[in-house]
């Protein structure tokens, strides 16, 4: 895999995750290694984002991305190198720190292939753009790189490139065209109350109850509002609220989540939030109406037929044709689709495999393998930990192979 370390680059990542739009540390060791290599490099595109360019002749330019931020998780792997970073998050929460969705394999993948192509300039022709994008886990971090003059300072792209691990097994790749990642609405709901003391509820208000009755209500967006063909998943990630057992607080707060594909199925489910949250304060009898905020929100991810079409046989040489599955529409989100739209180019985002494969043995089809999957730690998991080998030689192997498929051999 070239003069680098990709194991070691990998472990350090993991056991010194950040947060997004704190990716400062994680930037350096990228920055570094990219000179390294011999590209150009621009810091700070987007905040954090940072930004290789390697010219080889004349040609297409192909942009390949890995995101770079970890999430408020407390790990639980037990391995060695396992983090126990702290961190102070957006809402100025203090947090534990996880690479808990690879996003470590993600920049160490591409590094990997950062100096793969470098070092082979006689394969391919044109221009190398390489995106390692912050904030991802906030939706935010793509479209500031594309504010910040991502375009406007490095040129455009032909071609929007890029993974995510997954607990496949390693060695397969996640393949699916059209709508591949669900768009993504993220919601912060104050409901308000009236505070007393615990021994006095009839004085109070208690937003407590009217978060948990909102909770409850909630659920009956997705059984009772939309159709069964639908794809919705709506969570509430996160109820907070009190200090102690015998104070009613005066407020509560609630996290959403939604999942959608369609659009016009997206309207209804935000307005149906929005009358609940309301309608739930009004039966309670609250002092004025619930604050809903909209702290994030992304499209989808729409993978190019022709594109997937384009990279599907490059990748079943590679890797072997039983090895390319079809894993089928996502309800997970990514924003890695706005730098194409931003382009106007073709996406072509595939899953990369990180699983250990002896845990699959025998699973001869994708009902199988997900049958496997539902009992294995997944992204966003205390306990989600990819193997390193194959995943990182198999993840490296597929961006050089998905860069060469859009830029000619060199003449």
């Amino acid at each position: 895999m070239g003069a680098i370390d990709l194991a070691a680059v990998y472990r350090d990542l993991h056991a010194h995750p950040e947060l997004s739009r704190q990716e400062t540390r994680t930037a350096g060791i990228v920055a570094e290694h990219l000179r390294t290599f011999g590209y150009e490099v621009a810091t700070g595109v987007g905040g954090t984002g940072v930004v290789g360019v390697l010219r080889n002749g004349d040609g297409p330019t192909a942009l390949l991305r890995a995101d770079m931020d970890g999430l408020p998780v407390q790990e639980q792997t037990g391995l060695a190198y396992a983090s126990t970073a702290r961190g102070v998050d957006h809402q100025g929460h203090d947090v534990p720190v996880m690479h808990a969705c690879g996003h470590d394999v993600h920049v160490t993948c591409l590094l990997g292939a950062a100096e793969e192509l470098a070092a082979r300039t006689e394969t391919w022709r044109g221009k190398l753009l390489l995106v390692f994008q912050p904030a991802e886990e906030l939706g935010t971090g793509a479209q500031a790189m594309v504010d910040d003059g991502l375009y406007d300072r490095f040129g455009p792209p032909d071609v929007v490139l890029g993974q995510h691990v997954s607990p496949l097994p390693a060695g397969v790749i996640g393949l699916h065209a059209g709508a591949s990642f669900a768009a993504a609405d993220f919601l912060q709901v104050i409901l308000h109350g009236r505070g007393a003391h615990g021994s006095r509820p009839e004085v109070s208000v208690d937003p407590v109850v009217m978060a948990a009755a909102t909770v409850m209500r909630l659920q009956t967006v997705v059984s009772r509002e939309v159709g069964g063909a639908d794809m919705v998943v709506l969570t509430v990630g996160a109820l907070r609220a009190g200090t102690k057992e015998n104070i009613i607080p005066d407020s509560a707060e609630l996290l959403i989540g939604i999942r959608t594909v369609e659009p016009s199925v997206r309207d209804i489910v935000l307005a149906a939030v929005e009358r609940i949250v309301n309608g739930e304060a009004i039966t309670a009898g609250a002092p004025k109406p619930p604050d809903v905020t909209v702290t994030g929100s992304f499209p989808a991810v729409v993978n190019d037929a022709e594109a997937i079409e384009r990279i599907r046989p490059a990748f079943a040489e590679q890797f072997g044709a039983a090895q390319i599955v079809d894993p089928g529409r996502l309800a997970a989100s990514e924003d890695v689709g706005m730098l194409a739209t931003a382009a106007g180019v073709p996406c072509v985002y595939w899953l990369l495999g990180g699983a250990d494969p002896q845990a699959f043995a025998g699973a001869a089809d994708m009902a199988a393998i997900q049958a496997v999957i539902a009992k294995l730690p997944s992204n966003h998991s205390p306990l989600f930990a990819p193997v390193i080998e194959p995943t990182l030689t198999n993840g490296v192997a597929a961006l050089t192979l998905a860069a060469r498929t859009w830029l000619p051999a060199a003449s």
